[in-house]
C-alpha cells in the first residue's frame, strides 16, 4: 500500500449560538479536512480545527509543506514518517501550527492502518475496555443565565450524560459560586459537575474560589490559571480538595513530561491536535501511567475513543457536538458512557454532502 495523493478541504461548521468562555468567543468552528489516498483505494481521514475559522489557511499550508514525506510512502511506516516531519519542523518550531499539521497527518495515517488491518484502532492498539465515561462539554458556557444552565443540564441528562462541565470565570467570584450551587441543587448529587476556569484566575483567586466550591462535590477544577504557570498550578493543587486538571494547551510528550515533572496536575488532559496525533497520544498515555496520573482526553471525541479504549489510565473523554456534522456515524451516550466504534480505523467516515455544502473558498 502506497500513498498516492493528499487532499485538504477547508470547511466552516456553523454553531447554533456563540460559545463564550472567560477568554474566547466563538461564532463558528473552521476545520481543515485531510484525505490521504492510496493505491489500494483506502483513504485515511482526519481534520484540524480553528475557532471562528481563523488561521485555516495557515494550517492548510503547513500540511501541504509536509506532504513531501507522504507521497509514495507506505502509511504503515507511520512512526518513521512522524519522525521525519518532526525533524523537518525543527527550524520553524516544534509546537503550534507545526504540531497541528503533524497531528492531522499522523491520525489520518492511523485511520488508514486500521482500515488496512480491518480493525478498529482501539483494538489494534490493544483494547482495555468497550465503553468509556463521557462528560458533556457543549454547553454551560459563561454567557448562559442560571436558568439557561439548568435547562441545558437537564438536556444533557436526557441525552444520557451523567457528567457535565461548567465554565467559571465571572468577574465576581460569588456569581460563579451561586451558579454552581444552583446547578447542583437542580440536578442532584448523582450527576458529576466538572469546572473549567479557562486560565482566567490567579493562584490566590483560584484557591479562594475552590474552597467555596468544595462542598458541592466538584469532580475537578480545570486550568484555573494560565497554562504555562505550572508553579501556580502546583500551588493550587496542594491547597484545595478538588482534583486539578490541565494539559490541553501544551505540545507533544515533551510538554506533558514537563507538566508531570512539575507535579502540577491530578489529571492530565492531552489534546489530540496539540499532542501530535495518535502516535504521540499513545506515548503520552504511557508516560502519564508511569507517574500514576490518569488522563482525560480533550475534545476530538471521535478520534480520542481509540485512546480511551486502549489506555487503561484514561478515565473519560470530553464530548463536544461541534464536529458531529462532519461524520455519517453519530456517537450515542448511554447511562454516561460512549461505546467504542467497531468499524475499521477511527470508526467514523466523513459526510461529504455536508462538507460540500460548507466548503470555504481557497
Amino acid at each position: 500500500m502506497k500513498i498516492t495523493n493528499v487532499q485538504t478541504l477547508k470547511v466552516e461548521i456553523p454553531l447554533q449560538k456563540p460559545l463564550i468562555t472567560a477568554i474566547h468567543r466563538t461564532e463558528s468552528v473552521g476545520v481543515v479536512v485531510i484525505r490521504i489516498e492510496t493505491d489500494s483505494g483506502l483513504v485515511g481521514e482526519n481534520y484540524v480545527f480553528a475557532l471562528n475559522r481563523d488561521r485555516l489557511t495557515v494550517f492548510e499550508a503547513m500540511i501541504a509543506s509536509l506532504t513531501q514525506f507522504l507521497i509514495g510512502q507506505d502509511p504503515r511506516y507511520v512512526e518513521r514518517i512522524w519522525e521525519q516531519m518532526w525533524t523537518d519542523c525543527n527550524p520553524v518550531g516544534q509546537k503550534g501550527v507545526s504540531i497541528s499539521a503533524i497531528s492531522a497527518i499522523d491520525t489520518a495515517l492511523w485511520d488508514l492502518i486500521g482500515k488496512q488491518a480491518a480493525m478498529p484502532l482501539y483494538q489494534l492498539f490493544g483494547a482495555c475496555r468497550d465503553k468509556v465515561k463521557a462528560y458533556a462539554s457543549s454547553g454551560l458556557w459563561l454567557s448562559a443565565t442560571t436558568d439557561e444552565l439548568i435547562e441545558e443540564a437537564h438536556g444533557f441528562i436526557a441525552q444520557g450524560f451523567r457528567s457535565m462541565k461548567l465554565r467559571l470565570g465571572k468577574e465576581k467570584p460569588q456569581e460563579d459560586i451561586a451558579r454552581a450551587r444552583a446547578l447542583r441543587q437542580a440536578i442532584g448529587d448523582d450527576i458529576e459537575i466538572l469546572t473549567d476556569a479557562n486560565q482566567s484566575l490567579t493562584p490566590r483567586q483560584a484557591i479562594a474560589l475552590a474552597r467555596q466550591l468544595e462542598d458541592l462535590n466538584i469532580g475537578w477544577l480545570e486550568e484555573p490559571v494560565p497554562a504555562h504557570d505550572l508553579a501556580g498550578h502546583a500551588r493550587i493543587l496542594e491547597a484545595i480538595n478538588i482534583p486539578l486538571a490541565s494539559g490541553e494547551t501544551d505540545y507533544t510528550r515533551f510538554g506533558m513530561k514537563t507538566i508531570l515533572d512539575s507535579r502540577a496536575v491530578d489529571i492530565l488532559m492531552p489534546d489530540l491536535q496539540r499532542i501530535g496525533g495518535l502516535s504521540e497520544f499513545r506515548k503520552t498515555a504511557a508516560l502519564a501511567s508511569a507517574y500514576n496520573i490518569p488522563i482525560s482526553t480533550h475534545i476530538f471525541t471521535e478520534q480520542s475513543l481509540s485512546i480511551a479504549g486502549s489506555a487503561a489510565n484514561c478515565i473519560s473523554v470530553e464530548h463536544v457536538d461541534w464536529f458531529a456534522p462532519l461524520y455519517k456515524e453519530k456517537m450515542q451516550v448511554e447511562n454516561g458512557y460512549i461505546s467504542m466504534p467497531e468499524a475499521p480505523g477511527l470508526g467514523f467516515s466523513f459526510d461529504y454532502d455536508f462538507i460540500d455544502q460548507n466548503l470555504l473558498k481557497k
